[in-house]
C-alpha cells in the first residue's frame, strides 16, 4: 500500500518513521534494573538507595541529574532549556508500599520485610530511566527536536503526595507539558489505555474521633452510647452524602478502620473511624470537606457524641488534556499500530500526578502489564502483584515516540 493510500484511509498525514527503538542490550539492562529496584523497595521520603541508583546510571550516560531538595528523587534535563522552547516532562514515582511481598518462585522478590513494589512504581521508574537513556543518545546525534525533563518523584503513596513538594522546589520551571504512565494489570502488555478528561478520582483521608460520657451497659440511656454512635456514623454518613451530592460526581466515603471499647459490659468514652474520600468530579471534590463535616456532625449529634474531624486533602482527579492524550495515542500507534491503544474508564484510584496538571497540560496513560492470555485476575496494592516485563519496552518506546513526534510537530508549526 502506498503512503498516499495510507493517508486517505487513516484521514491523517502519514508521519515519517521515528527513530529511537529500544536496543536489545538496553532492554536486558532495564529489566535487570527494574528487578534490582523490586528487590530493594523503599517507602516515601526514604528512597535514598533508589535515588542513588537512578543518579548513577544517568551520570554514566553523561547526563547531569539533580537530587531534589527533599533529599530523595531527582530531575534530569536532556537538551537543556533555552528559555524559549518549553520542555516536555516525563514523570515517574519511585516509592514502594508498606506491605509484604507475597510472590513465590521469582528471583527478584523483595528482600525488605513488609515492603513491596506492589503498585508498579519500579516499572514507572525504569521506563522513564530508559526513555532518558534513549533520548540522550538521540540528542548526541542531533535527533532530539525538543528538550525534555526526566522527573523521578518521591512519596506518591503518601498523602497528600510528594508531587506538591516537587512542584514547590521548581521541577515545573520551563516545562510545557507533562506525561506519565501507570501500570494496569487489566490491560495486556504491549498495549496502553487512554482517556481524555478525568482518568482517576480525587482521594482524601478522613479520620474521626467521637467522644462522650461512657458508663455501664446496663444504663445506656445515661451515656453516649458510643459503639452505636460510631456504627451510625459509619453507615449513615455515606448514605446521607448520596442524597446531598449529584450521584454523577461519584463522591464515596469508605471506611478502613473503626475501633472502640475494651470490655463487653462497659460503654466506652471514645471511638475512632478512618477511611478515604474518593470523588470523580473536580467541583464536587472542592465541596466535599464542608459537606462531610456537616454530615458527620449531624449524625453524631443525634447520639450526643462530640466530634473531632481530621480531613486530610490528598489529590484531585488526574484530568488528561485532550491534545496531549492525542499525542500519546499517535505516538503509540506510530510505534506499535493503532490496535495497541484502547479506551479506558475513569478509575476511583488516586494519583498525585494530578497536581502537575493543575499547572501545565499533560496526560497519563495506563500501561498494560498483563501477560496476554493470562487468566488470573490481578490487582494493584497486593503482595502478589507482578508484571510482564515486556511492558518496560512498550513504555520506553511510547515516551520516546511522544518526544520525537511532539518536537517534530512543534517545529513544523513554528
Amino acid at each position: 500500500m502506498s503512503r498516499e493510500s495510507q493517508t486517505v484511509l487513516s484521514g491523517k498525514p502519514v508521519e515519517p518513521a521515528l527513530p529511537g527503538k529500544l536496543p536489545e542490550n538496553l532492554r536486558a539492562e532495564l529489566i535487570a534494573f527494574r528487578r534490582d529496584l523490586h528487590m530493594h523497595p523503599e517507602l516515601g521520603h526514604q528512597e535514598f538507595r533508589t535515588t542513588a541508583a537512578i543518579k548513577a546510571r544517568l551520570e554514566k550516560a553523561g547526563l547531569r541529574p539533580r537530587v531534589l531538595e527533599t533529599g530523595t528523587g531527582l530531575i534530569c534535563d536532556i537538551g537543556g532549556w533555552d528559555g524559549q522552547r518549553p520542555m516536555l516532562g516525563f514523570r515517574a514515582d519511585i516509592d514502594a508500599l508498606p506491605i509484604p511481598d507475597a510472590k513465590v518462585g521469582v528471583p527478584y522478590r523483595s528482600t525488605v520485610p513488609d515492603r513491596a513494589h506492589a503498585c508498579g512504581h519500579d516499572v514507572h521508574t525504569t521506563v522513564v530511566l530508559g526513555t532518558g537513556l534513549v533520548l540522550a543518545a538521540l540528542h548526541r546525534q542531533g535527533l532530539l527536536p525538543r528538550p525534555v525533563r526526566l522527573l523521578f518523584q518521591p512519596a506518591e503513596e503518601v498523602l497528600p503526595g510528594g508531587a506538591s513538594d516537587a512542584i514547590e522546589s521548581g521541577v515545573l520551571d520551563g516545562v510545557g507539558q507533562m506525561i506519565a504512565v501507570h501500570c494496569d494489570p487489566r490491560v495486556d502488555a504491549g498495549k496502553i489505555g487512554l482517556r481524555p478528561g478525568p482518568i482517576t478520582s480525587a482521594c482524601d483521608r478522613l479520620e474521626i474521633t467521637l467522644e462522650g460520657a461512657g458508663g455501664h451497659t446496663a444504663r445506656p440511656h445515661l451515656t453516649t452510647d458510643m459503639v452505636t454512635a460510631a456504627a451510625r456514623v459509619a453507615v449513615d454518613v455515606p448514605a446521607l452524602l448520596a442524597r446531598r451530592v449529584d450521584t454523577r460526581a461519584g463522591l464515596a466515603v469508605t471506611w478502613g478502620k473503626i475501633a472502640s471499647g475494651h470490655a463487653c459490659n462497659v460503654i466506652p468514652m471514645t471511638a475512632e473511624l478512618s477511611g478515604t474520600v474518593r470523588c470523580l468530579d473536580l467541583n464536587a471534590w472542592h465541596e466535599a470537606p464542608d459537606l462531610i463535616h456537616a454530615a458527620i456532625d449531624e449524625v453524631a449529634g443525634m447520639h450526643r457524641a462530640k466530634t473531632e474531624i481530621n480531613y486530610v486533602r490528598g489529590v484531585p482527579p488526574v484530568v488528561n488534556d485532550p491534545v496531549v492524550t492525542e499525542l500519546l495515542r499517535d505516538a503509540m500507534a506510530a510505534r506499535c499500530g493503532a490496535h495497541s491503544v484502547e479506551d479506558t474508564e475513569q478509575s476511583l484510584g488516586g494519583e498525585d500526578f494530578s497536581w502537575y496538571l493543575e499547572h501545565v497540560p499533560g496526560a497519563m496513560a495506563r500501561l498494560g502489564v498483563r501477560t496476554p492470555g493470562d487468566p488470573v485476575k490481578r490487582d494493584l496494592h497486593r503482595g502478589d502483584f507482578d508484571v510482564d516485563e515486556s511492558a518496560i519496552t512498550t513504555g520506553v518506546e511510547l515516551f520516546t515516540a511522544a518526544a520525537l513526534l511532539d518536537g517534530r510537530r512543534a517545529r513544523a508549526n513554528g
